[in-house]
């Protein structure tokens, strides 16, 4: 009868929310949803994704992003101990139950807030970053705005629900982004299993999909009462990292559902490749009234593009050079530029620039030489 009642109350839960069918083929139970390619951020999908609703647990991508801030700048380090204060205790929702006083390493309570999405161990952590949760807050809305996240709003540092705590699907996966630029959370978010207190105290991930799904690297779950249940999910493969956001699900497994379903769209249709700059293309450029008769040129660094499945390997590439420059040329000027096209348009392009300063010549400059070239012949 339970099992009957559990099916029941979940058939109306997805009836109430409504489940939406895209022209993608894509469907699913969600109030708004985004689809991201982290390197270029490009959307390959979105649903009402600047709606602002309340993010719950996913608030903690932001906790966690300060948190590895602190320790790369060298505030804290993954050693630093940290004593729970009452305060942290007293949290509500997802815990390990911090007792006042308890001393845990940052590295304890990291596993804790992103294994476990432990409200208690990510008030410690803030206390360890700022001294209390409300400037820590202030640090949080900082960094927002900094990341152009337009309309987000932090209230606390854990995601529980509190009156104009709201972000959006946009603004998530732009902090999503900023996080997995530091590997090392993902030596936290990949986790299924751990421990804590000697193994009396067992985390388990609330992102199934870090267990289920092929490539997950994190990120973060979230659920409550007014938020209902989010995900933001991060995957990779052949070296393309999505960012998948999907916020007020009516149930955990529609929440799963949809995050991997926008997944995998992202890996069905799309890829990810960078040229490989065309070294024998590359010469020398003839330089007038200079101290040498050559710039020698070097590629800057190529872009990576986002390209639908199959035409990765469809990219071409066209270098542009001058005949000749004039002096002086400073090391680093650009001095041209490889154009890159797919099927006969251009997509983009990168620079081509001076390897070393061929400066002009002047009289001085011209003595120089002429000593130079005395003392090798003799």
């Amino acid at each position: 009868m339970k099992k009957f009642i559990s099916a029941m109350l979940a058939f109306c839960l997805v009836f109430a929310f409504g489940t939406t069918a895209f022209a993608d083929g894509i469907s699913f139970s969600a109030k708004s949803a985004i689809l991201v390619e982290r390197s270029t951020g490009r959307v390959l999908f979105e649903y009402e994704a600047e709606k602002q609703v309340p993010p719950a647990s996913i608030t903690k991508i932001m906790t966690l992003l300060l948190v590895m801030e602190a320790i790369e700048s060298g505030k804290l380090s993954f050693e630093t101990e940290i004593t729970a204060s009452e305060y942290a205790c007293s949290m509500g929702g997802s815990q390990i139950w911090l007792e006042p006083g308890e001393v845990f390493t940052v590295h304890e309570l990291l596993k804790a807030a992103a294994i476990a999405s432990a409200n208690d161990a990510c008030v410690a952590l803030a206390e360890a970053v700022s001294g209390s949760e409300e400037a820590f807050v202030n640090l949080m809305n900082q960094k927002a705005a900094e990341l152009g996240m337009k309309n987000t709003v932090f209230k606390n540092c854990t995601g529980l629900d509190a009156e104009g705590h709201l972000s959006t699907a946009k603004d998530i996966a732009i902090m999503s982004a900023e996080l997995l630029k530091h590997e090392e959370i993902k030596e936290y978010s990949t986790v299924w299993m751990d421990s804590l207190r000697g193994g009396e105290t067992e985390l388990t991930n609330t992102n199934k999909l870090v267990r289920f799904y092929k490539g997950c690297t994190g990120l973060k779950t979230g659920s409550t009462d007014e938020a209902g249940c989010c995900l933001a999910a991060s995957a990779e493969r052949d070296g393309m990292e999505l960012i998948s956001v999907t916020l007020g699900s009516p149930n955990t497994d529609e929440r799963f559902a949809a995050g991997r379903k926008l997944l995998d769209y992202g890996f069905a249709n799309f890829a990810v490749a960078t040229p490989k700059p065309p070294e024998e293309e590359l010469r020398p450029i003839p330089v007038s009234h200079g101290t040498s008769d050559f710039a020698e040129a070097v590629f800057a660094v190529p872009e990576t593009y986002l390209l639908p499945k199959g035409q990765e390997g469809l990219i071409e590439q066209t270098v542009i050079l001058p005949e000749s420059l004039e002096a002086p040329v400073e090391a680093g000027t650009v001095i041209g530029r490889v154009k890159v096209t797919l099927n006969g348009g251009e997509i983009g392009g990168y620079d081509i620039i001076a390897k070393e300063t061929v400066e002009k010549m002047s009289f001085s400059a011209a003595l120089k030489i002429l000593f130079l070239e005395a003392i090798s012949t003799k």
